[in-house]
């Protein structure tokens, strides 16, 4: 596991890691190639692409440590993998990564997920004795209420093919809560509308002791969507608005200092948007 860890001020971000693993740029933007990847691979490898131009791609939670609440962002795939998608974790590490980081499952205050495909809600159910039961017993889930309504009424869940399990078994068991998309978790932590890749999709803003962080989700599945915001993720719901919410972003943030914290993103997973001449890169120095 790279166990890796952010101060915000006096918040606390730690990454609890699934999986990385490489994947052909086509894999992961449809649209696009070896050639367009070029530009951009002086800064990518080593840590985000390999010598043979495959993007690395992370499936990590993140822990957030604020005003004495303990918050998981994302519980990626865990035992509940989507039917016909190829990303079965089998045996996954994940709750022995989090125990490891000093984390057992009942420390967890709140899980958040920013969105409801199945890579980021796994883990919020787990089997005992034949059953699916929620696997952090003491927390409240938290699903914004634009992503709830949109799959809850969706004939075809796609990419929430796993909405029965790990959601609907939550909100059964009365312990979740359907909150506005620009809910306030603490003083220091609060969501961000950021839609797109799904209709109600939310990013993580921290601010605390006059430092700021953004946690992504999956508004950029690639540190590279950043220098090209407009390549297209096929499992995206809306891929001109999730390049709009790009665009938006790279405006109020770019060449400043907000801390981008990759829910995707290979370790180092954290750096800034700075700018190169007439291109943009994710700077982790």
């Amino acid at each position: 596991m790279s166990n890796l860890e952010w101060k915000i001020g006096a918040v606390r971000v730690i990454r609890i890691e699934e999986s990385v693993a490489p994947v052909p740029v086509a894999g992961l933007f449809p649209e696009a190639t070896p050639a367009q990847l070029a530009p951009h691979r002086a800064w990518l490898q080593p840590h985000f692409a390999d010598a043979e131009d495959n993007l690395l791609l992370s499936i990590h939670g993140l822990v957030v440590e604020s005003q004495g609440r303990t918050i998981l962002v994302d519980t990626c795939i865990g035992e509940n993998p989507a039917p016909d998608i190829p990303m079965d974790m089998g045996d996954s590490p994940f709750l022995e990564n989090l125990e490891a980081a000093g984390f057992t499952r009942e420390a967890i205050d709140i899980v958040l997920c920013t969105h409801l495909h199945f890579d980021h809600v796994g883990w919020n159910t787990m089997h005992v004795d034949g059953k699916l039961v929620p696997t952090f017993p003491n927390a409240r889930y938290l699903f914004a209420r634009q992503e709830w309504e949109h799959w809850n009424a969706a004939p075809d869940r796609g990419f929430a093919a796993t909405f029965r399990e790990t959601v609907e078994t939550i909100v059964d068991a009365g312990l979740a809560d359907i909150v506005d998309w620009n809910h306030v978790l603490t003083d220091e932590v609060r969501l961000e509308p950021t839609p797109g890749h799904t209709p109600g999709h939310v990013a993580v803003h921290i601010a605390s002791g006059g430092q700021r962080a953004m946690i992504t989700g999956d508004l950029t599945h690639h540190p590279v969507q950043w220098a090209e915001p407009d390549w297209k993720m096929g499992a995206d719901s809306d891929s001109a608005a999730a390049a709009a919410t790009r665009r938006r972003l790279l405006g109020e943030h770019l060449d400043g200092d907000l801390l981008v914290i990759g829910t995707h993103y290979a370790p180092p997973t954290a750096g800034k948007l700075v700018s190169r001449g007439d291109r943009v890169r994710f700077d982790v120095d």
